[in-house]
C-alpha cells in the first residue's frame, strides 16, 4: 500500500514540475502545429526570399530566435476580453493618465495642431490613441517584433494573419525603417509610439516632415501625423465627435429588444455584434433617449448622421449612443473597451 502511496505522489510531482517548467510552456503552444519550428523556418524563409528580402536580413532577423511561450499566454489572455468594463477603463482612463495626458498635450501643442489642421483630425483624438497605446510614448514595447510575429505565425490560432505581418515585418528591415537592434514592439508586433502593425505601418505611416523616414519610435510629426492618417483613411469626420453618454428610458429591456442588431455583422464583428441597429437622433429622442444630464439630443439636420447604442457593462450600466467616428477608432482596435477608453480620454484631453 505504501508502495502504491509513493508512486501516486511521485506521479503528482513529475505533473506539477512539467505543468510549471518552461519546457511544458514551449511544448503546449506548438501542440496544434504539425510541424517543428525548425522546418516552419525552412518554408518561411523560402516565401520570404520570393518576396525580395535578401538572405543576409532574414538570417540576421531570426539569428536565435525561438517561439516566445510569454506571448501565447498574453495572446490568450488580452484585457479587452478578459477584465470587466469597469476594470478596464479605471485603469486606462485613471486621473493619473488624464493629467499626464494633459501636460504631454501642452508640451506638443505646436506639432499636434499642425498635423491636426493639414489631416483633418482633433489633436484630443490623436493625443487619445497615443495616450492609450503607449501611454504617450513613455513605453512602447520591450519585445522583439520579429520573435512575437514568428511566435503567433507559428502558432495555430491566426497563423495566416500573422505570418502577412511577420513578412511585412521583414521588409521594414529590409528597407532601413529601423536598426534591428531597436526593432522592439508590443508582445504582438505592433510598433511605434502609435503601435502599427507592420502592414498598417505601410498602408498609413506618414512622413509628416519630408524627412524621407516614417518615423513611428522617435519622430513626434511622424507619430501624430501616422494616427492621424489611420483615423482619417478609415472615415474619420473632422466635424463630428465620437458619441456620447446617454440616459436610456426606464423600460431598458423593451428599448434593446426593439433596436438589438439582427443582422449579421460583416466587420469588427466582436465589438459590432454588440451595437444596436444604428437612428437619426431624432430617432432616439422619439424612443425616450437623452443626454446624461436628462436634455434633449443635438438635432442634426444631415439625415445620413446615425448612431448606434452599445451598454459595455449590461442594461444597469452607462449606456453611450456612437457615431461614425468611434467606428474609425474600433478600425484601430476591434474592442468596445478600446474605443470607450480612447473617446473617454479624449474627452478629458479637449
Amino acid at each position: 500500500m505504501r508502495d502504491v502511496i509513493n508512486r501516486l505522489i511521485m506521479v503528482f510531482s513529475l505533473i506539477v514540475f512539467w505543468s510549471a517548467s518552461p519546457l511544458w510552456a514551449k511544448v503546449r503552444i506548438v501542440a496544434d502545429n504539425p510541424q517543428t519550428f525548425t522546418d516552419w523556418l525552412a518554408e518561411l524563409k523560402t516565401e520570404a526570399l520570393s518576396k525580395g528580402i535578401s538572405e543576409t536580413t532574414f538570417e540576421g532577423a531570426f539569428t536565435g530566435v525561438e517561439p516566445d511561450p510569454k506571448v501565447i499566454k498574453l495572446d490568450r489572455n488580452q484585457p479587452e476580453f478578459t477584465q470587466t468594463y469597469f476594470q478596464y477603463i479605471s485603469k486606462r482612463v485613471s486621473q493619473t493618465r488624464i493629467k499626464n495626458g494633459r501636460t504631454k498635450v501642452a508640451e506638443n501643442a505646436a506639432a499636434l495642431k499642425a498635423v491636426a489642421d493639414k489631416i483633418g483630425v482633433q489633436q484630443r483624438f490623436i493625443a487619445g490613441i497615443w495616450g492609450m497605446e503607449t501611454n504617450y510614448g513613455s513605453y512602447s514595447g520591450g519585445y522583439s517584433v520579429i520573435r512575437s510575429l514568428a511566435t503567433l505565425a507559428y502558432d495555430m490560432r491566426r497563423p495566416k494573419y500573422f505570418r502577412t505581418q511577420l513578412i511585412k515585418a521583414l521588409n521594414i528591415l529590409e528597407e532601413g525603417h529601423v536598426n534591428p537592434a531597436n526593432f522592439k514592439g508590443s508582445w504582438a508586433g505592433a510598433m511605434g509610439q502609435g503601435q502599427f502593425m507592420p502592414s498598417s505601418f505601410f498602408a498609413y505611416a506618414y512622413d509628416f516632415n519630408g524627412d524621407g523616414k516614417k518615423d513611428i519610435w522617435t519622430d513626434k510629426e511622424d507619430v501624430f501625423a501616422s494616427i492621424a492618417n489611420y483615423l482619417k483613411e478609415h472615415g474619420w469626420q473632422s466635424s463630428r465627435t465620437w458619441g456620447r453618454q446617454v440616459r436610456l428610458p426606464e423600460d431598458v429591456d423593451g428599448l434593446w429588444a426593439k433596436v438589438r442588431q439582427t443582422e449579421k455583422v460583416k466587420y469588427c464583428r466582436r465589438a459590432l455584434k454588440d451595437h444596436s441597429k444604428q437612428y437619426s437622433l431624432a430617432e432616439w429622442q422619439d424612443m425616450g433617449v437623452r443626454t446624461i444630464y436628462g436634455a434633449d439630443l443635438p438635432a442634426v439636420s444631415d439625415p445620413n448622421f446615425k448612431a448606434s447604442l452599445i451598454m459595455p457593462a449590461g442594461p444597469k450600466g452607462p449606456a453611450f449612443l456612437t457615431y461614425k467616428n468611434f467606428r474609425a477608432i474600433l478600425s484601430y482596435n476591434c474592442s468596445n473597451f478600446y474605443a470607450l477608453g480612447v473617446s473617454l480620454l479624449s474627452d478629458e484631453l479637449k
